[in-house]
């Protein structure tokens, strides 16, 4: 069945479509042609690549042509794709959720789709540790007065009122303990942190204390961090309330979701010193908007623009992921991570 199989990877700047071809021509027992955007595309050759193809639909039409494979991170499967794509059987979305494939259109033409699940979870919690203590010793913001201005202002933190905390015997509260979470459990375990957890939905042994209340887990908590999926239940998770019974001077980080936090309530806790610090790569609004009142709380937060899941292996593990259920479905053997 390979050998009649055509595969187009449609990749991007970070899930590089060489990485889908390489990784798929280490599954399929098959020579694998590399095609970049040269059109018209050839007829020939089980694997073609599309660069860029996130905001392509045109693009994405005119390469799928006598394909039956998609492997993509980003480009757009729409129902106008999937309606031109008569031969397409099989689209493999290299992220955690294929949130830029119609599902309900995939199901009409009787595509299957899959994802690549776990494929960032391990550089998301490093991400989440390095922010917190990021966070807690102020290290964004020494760096800047020195390396940016030159300036040895930054020695202030050398005192007991601007010193930061260490991770050692600190009550750290984490919501959520799924992939993520659990291994920032694992390391801040390993910091000697107190950690505590709470996640109604997870059974069996944690890595820290289990708290059965969320309110519980604030009030304990010098630092809380978000691990929860963004659902109907959780959006605007942590608000005015949540964040008022988290104790003074306490620190919040968020590399999880964005709306899972009320950012307005948050800028009002760290503007009037309820909150000492607070880490965030994920915000309500991406880009970060130019008017957002956390531009001018730089001394008291930590920004990064959603880089959590970035990481060389983290490319590399979801082309192979990709590139494993690909595999799967050429074989006939049932798909690992199949959602329609």
């Amino acid at each position: 069945m390979s050998e009649h199989v055509r595969v187009l990877a449609a990749g991007d700047h970070f899930i590089l479509p060489s990485l889908i071809r390489q990784a798929i021509g280490g599954e399929l027992p098959c020579e694998v042609t590399e095609l970049t955007l040269g059109w018209p595309l050839e007829p020939f050759g089980p694997v073609a690549e599309v660069t860029e193809a996130s905001d392509a639909e045109d693009e994405l039409i005119e390469a799928l042509a006598d394909t039956q494979v998609l492997v993509t991170q980003m480009g757009p499967v729409t129902e106008r794709v999937l309606d031109a794509c008569p031969d397409l059987r099989l689209v493999v979305v290299c992220r955690g959720g294929p949130v830029n494939v119609n599902l309900d259109a995939a199901e009409r033409h009787d595509v299957r789709v899959c994802f690549s699940p776990g494929r960032n979870a391990a550089a998301t919690a490093e991400f989440t540790v390095g922010l917190l203590l990021s966070a807690l010793r102020r290290i964004p913001q020494a760096h800047n007065l020195l390396a940016g201005q030159g300036s040895w202002q930054g020695a202030t933190y050398y005192t007991y009122e601007h010193s930061g905390l260490e991770l050692e015997d600190l009550p750290v509260g984490l919501v959520g303990y799924g992939a993520v979470g659990s291994r920032v459990a694992r390391a801040l375990c390993a910091f000697g942190a107190q950690v505590m957890v709470h996640d109604p939905y997870v059974r069996g042994e944690i890595h820290g204390l289990r708290v059965h209340s969320l309110d519980e887990l604030l009030r304990r908590s010098r630092v809380v961090t978000l691990h929860a999926r963004l659902t109907a239940e959780t959006r605007g998770l942590i608000g005015a309330r949540e964040l008022a019974l988290l104790p003074e001077g306490a620190v919040v980080v968020n590399v999880a979701r964005g709306p899972l936090l009320d950012e307005d309530a948050l800028c009002d806790a760290l503007a009037s010193g309820r909150l000492s610090a607070a880490a965030l790569d994920t915000y309500a609004t991406e880009p970060l908007p130019a008017d957002s009142r956390l531009h001018a709380l730089a001394d008291r937060v930590v920004l990064t623009p959603h880089l959590g899941g970035a990481s060389r292996a983290v490319a590399e593990k979801a082309a192979r992921i990709a590139a494993e259920e690909v595999g799967r479905w050429v074989r006939g053997e049932p798909l690992a991570h199949c959602l329609t």
